[in-house]
């Protein structure tokens, strides 16, 4: 299982971001390496995010909509992403869960339309801190697999970010134990729903990423990557994280 290691710039950069990336694809081609490598900029800035990557690394999206088409001002269909050089796009994050008030099956139908245009879809899903001080975490993150991965999900069309709500941006991270035994949780339940193919799904860590935490995080079992936030707004900071897969 080849790990990913996926910056999310959320409502971050204009024009003059775009030299991080250029800096980072530098980094990279010295590097040549044995993992892949994603930046999900601003839509803004997304084909000329795929100029500036050049083969380098891979360039997402971070959200789409479920048709192909249609009366949806402000929206962007998964076919306009793939048009304009996306190869992911991330659905169900926590903020669109809780700003914009999307359920499973709205995350499920943006997966499906991810598939549909030939993009590798990244599910989010996400405990909050009083779901988990309830002991509730499990239960939780296993309906939101149940509820927002659809039916056909496989390693080449599907990957999970696990990002408990109550770290992502905030500067909390849950114990070593604690994302080990989420990891394998998550496993298990993509085992049970999609038989042996939920064996070679990556299941990424989320949640306050940095480059001080990202190599022990990195190295667990089932751990198969990382979705970063704002250490991915630097090319320094994000490489350090990145760090965290290559050999010591």
């Amino acid at each position: 299982m080849r790990p990913l290691v996926a910056g999310n710039w959320k409502m971050n950069g204009l024009a003059s971001s775009l030299g991080e990336l250029s800096r980072l694809k530098e980094a990279l081609a010295a590097r040549a390496p044995a993992y892949d490598v994603l930046v999900c900029p601003p839509v803004t800035l997304l084909a000329r995010a795929v100029d500036a990557a050049a083969g380098a690394f891979a360039v997402g999206a971070q959200d789409c909509h479920a048709l192909p088409g249609g009366a949806y001002t402000g929206d962007i269909s998964a076919e306009m992403l793939r048009d304009s050089g996306a190869s992911f796009v991330i659905v169900g994050h926590s903020e669109r869960r809780q700003l914009h008030g999307e359920r499973d099956g709205d995350v499920a139908a943006k997966a499906g339309a991810a598939w549909r245009a030939g993009l590798t879809a990244i599910i989010c899903i996400g405990e909050s801190e009083a779901q988990r001080d309830a002991g509730d975490a499990n239960r939780v993150c296993g309906d939101q697999i149940d509820g927002s991965v659809p039916e056909g999900a496989t390693a080449a069309n599907t990957v999970i970010a696990y990002e408990p709500v109550w770290a992502i941006g905030t500067g909390k991270t849950p114990t070593l134990t604690e994302i080990t035994a989420m990891h394998g949780h998550i496993r298990s339940v993509l085992v049970r729903r999609l038989g042996e193919a939920g064996r070679g799904v990556r299941i990424l860590y989320g949640g306050s990423v940095k480059p001080d935490n990202a190599s022990e995080i990195l190295n667990l079992p089932e751990v198969g990557g990382a979705l970063v936030g704002g250490a991915s707004l630097k090319a320094s900071d994000f490489l350090s994280v990145i760090a965290g897969l290559s050999p010591s």
